[in-house]
């Protein structure tokens, strides 16, 4: 039976239909936010199945219609996920997989469909909430509910959920997660806010996650069916004693290594070697593939607790560092001679080579999905090869990881990126990750603002980034600085923070635990400030400031303003015009030619040239103002002849201009035929007589020539 419920949130209503759509799942509700309008349902699998984690799946399918978009395309219906819907799905996943049971088997799935899109209503915090409550009314265990809000600031006020005209005027962008009592994911884009800001800000918006999470469980209490009792993967105690028993002391040794790759191989020794010590002693077992796995598992188990034991108990890091301390750093850049800008970052073993390129405006991305925006002209791509890591593995488009990491690095630099109207350029940001041991993310950063600074983009700041940890046993708990890999893998909390010297620029915190406390959260934002300055200082002894010459195999401009009326004949019937300009400028073959300069016409009358040969750009500018000047009546020109009649001589003012010189305008003296005084090619001196009424110029030498003196009688 169908049921509504309603709830006000922020001066807008939130309504949840459940009992009508889609009754063959486990779990779905239609959520309403404003005209926006999501189908969140879950799906369970009847069967365990036997890989070594917990399957769990989040997708957030974007439909076109719901903005009223026809996908573009020869195939007319939606492809592979945009990256946006990635970054949703991601965004959704990480709050609610904390409150799953790890050690459950059976597959789980969680589909967010977007049917309906209001702009000023996310339909990814539409989604988060469907899929939380979907989970909360079905048989599926889940310890939930979580919710999301969006935070803005506009001056000194937070608001919950910003309009689109909202947040183009707010000075921080926030998404924040969490249950009844803590907070459980953060990711945010901001104008250097404070510290003490982004808390407060994170705090307030805590404040209506609650009320969100209340409203889910008034709706579960009603509806809710009784969970299931599911089988959970579960270890013999007796095989787990054993095992702790003989790897335990080799593993810790292993962990202890200083050098990633090195430590990494000794532990790999230990659990091979104690995989094939029980693989003799229980030979004779028909289970024995099972108790292998189950073996191997433990030994990942004992790493785990060695390495939060001995931050958590000893204080001692893996590779003997300071809680606070961060690893060797480097910066270099100019490493790439052609490139636009290039920088090398290095921190420990981590280590990202990051690549600027400059672009036409007109060179921008276009975006086909479900938000207003419609291009972009600042791209960050992230690369992360599996040779960065030592190992073989799969090579082709890039996965969630990478989309996701690329958008943390673009929100962080993008705050800092000069206006179109200050650098005319696209911009595009490359990072290629050479090394990773733990935050490839932050160095992407680094060596991105590095590059930028190179290629001589005026960003208004350098920004660095910094990975915090949290290990935890319930009681206790340790802030680590820049987590290496096994620190992020072993630890409780990842908690990513870039900015300026004034102020935070990007934040993102995911965590496994079901949340972390306010407190928790002032102190890593204050221990990420501490290690922020360390390394803006280290790329500052690198490169102090953007660079005022650009590359010489960059693209240099014109810019400059015309009629915007007159952008038409630039471009000429069928774009013959400035197809016209682009080759007799360049003098290339076809304006495809990588050699041929380009220019962007706006529709404000602005005009953008771009080329590396200055007077390429020059000769561009005076043809494009040739074909906009106005012939002004009565002014006298020096024009070419281009054709000869005999009624008059056809005159090219300049390109695009022509005027004719009736014969009975050509002298004082009577001249029987144009042809008796000039040729094609002849220079000639001219006055506008102004446009008849057929819209022709007309033009007259006689005009200039001195008149002759009267004869005496």
């Amino acid at each position: 039976m169908k049921k509504i419920y309603e709830l006000e949130l922020a001066g807008r209503k939130l309504i949840v239909e459940t009992g009508e759509l889609a009754k063959q799942t486990n779990g779905s509700v239609l959520i309403r936010f404003g005209d926006t309008v999501v189908l969140s349902v879950c799906v369970m699998g009847k069967n365990t199945i036997t890989s070594d984690f917990f399957p769990l799946t989040v997708l957030y399918q974007e439909k076109l219609y719901s903005v009223g978009k026809i996908p573009g395309g020869f195939i007319k219906r939606e492809g592979r996920p945009t990256d946006e819907a990635t970054l949703a799905a991601r965004l959704i996943d990480r709050p609610i997989r904390p409150m799953f049971n790890e050690n459950l088997r059976n597959e789980i799935q969680v589909i967010n469909t977007i049917l309906s899109v209001d702009q000023d209503n996310s339909p990814i915090m539409a989604s988060l909430f469907g899929s939380s409550l979907s989970l909360g009314i079905s048989d599926i265990p889940f310890d939930g509910p979580v919710a999301g809000v969006v935070v803005g600031k506009i001056g000194k006020e937070f608001i919950i959920n910003p309009t689109i005209e909202e947040l183009e005027k707010s000075s921080l962008n926030l998404t924040v997660a969490g249950t009844i009592d803590a907070i459980c994911m953060v990711e945010a884009g901001s104008q250097e806010l404070s510290e003490k800001d982004m808390l407060d800000a994170i705090m307030f918006g805590h404040e209506q996650i609650k009320k969100l999470c209340e409203f889910q469980i008034q709706i579960i209490s009603e509806i809710g069916i009784e969970k299931k009792e599911l089988a959970i993967a579960t270890i013999n105690e007796e095989l787990e004693k054993s095992v702790r028993e003989y790897a335990t002391k080799d593993m810790l040794a292993a962990i202890k290594i200083k050098d990633k790759l090195e430590s990494y191989q000794h532990i790999e020794e230990v659990k091979t070697r104690t995989v094939e010590n029980f693989a003799e002693i229980y030979a004779e077992d028909e289970n024995i593939e099972q108790i292998l796995k189950n073996v191997r598992k433990i030994t990942d188990m004992i790493e785990s607790d060695e390495v939060r034991r001995l931050i958590t108990e000893e204080k001692i890091r893996p590779d003997g560092r300071k809680m606070d301390e961060i690893r060797s750093l480097d910066a270099q850049v100019d490493l790439l001679p052609r490139t636009h800008g290039s920088a090398l970052f290095t921190r420990g073993e981590t280590q990202s080579l990051a690549i600027t390129t400059l672009g036409a405006i007109g060179e921008h991305q276009i975006l086909d999905g479900l938000g207003i925006e419609d291009a972009k002209r600042f791209m960050l791509h992230y690369n992360f090869p599996q040779f960065s890591v030592g190992e073989t593995g799969r090579y082709g488009a890039p996965g969630r990881r990478e989309i996701g990491h690329g958008a943390l690095g673009e929100r962080a630099l993008a705050q800092v990126i000069p206006s179109e109207e200050e650098f005319p350029y696209t911009i595009r940001v490359v990072s290629e990750i050479l090394e990773s041991n733990g935050s490839s993310s932050q160095a992407t950063i680094c060596a991105g603002c590095m590059s930028l600074m190179a290629a001589g983009v005026p960003i208004k700041k350098p920004v660095a980034g910094i990975a915090m940890g949290l290990i935890s046993n319930g009681e206790k708990y340790t802030i680590l600085t820049d987590i290496a890999g096994i620190e992020d893998h072993m630890g409780d909390m990842d908690f990513k923070v870039a900015g300026t010297r004034d102020g935070v620029c990007a934040l993102q915190m995911d965590i496994k635990i079901k949340g972390v406390t306010k407190n928790i959260l002032k102190e890593a934002l204050a221990q990420a400030k501490k290690a922020r300055l360390e390394i803006l200082d280290v790329m500052y002894d690198c490169i102090d400031k953007p660079r005022k010459e650009l590359s010489p195999y960059a693209p240099k401009i014109d810019t400059f303003k015309i009629d915007p009326e007159k952008i038409k004949d630039v471009i000429g019937r069928g774009g013959e015009m400035i197809t016209k300009i682009i080759l007799d400028a360049s003098h290339v073959n076809t304006v495809n030619d990588k050699y041929a300069v380009k220019v962007d016409l706006e529709d404000d009358g602005r005009v953008i040239i771009y080329h590396t040969d200055p007077e390429i750009i020059a000769k561009t500018k005076e043809m494009i103002l040739d074909v906009v000047r106005e012939v002004i009546d009565g002014e006298i020109y020096t024009g070419r002849v281009v054709k000869v009649e005999e009624f008059g001589c056809f005159v090219e003012l300049w390109p695009g201009c022509e005027g004719l010189v009736h014969v009975s305008q050509l002298d004082h003296k009577r001249v029987d035929k144009a042809g008796d005084l000039f040729k094609a090619g002849d220079l000639i001196t001219v006055k506008s007589l102004g446009i008849d009424n057929r819209g022709r110029l007309n033009l007259s030498r006689k005009d200039v020539l001195p008149k002759p003196k009267k004869e005496e009688k």
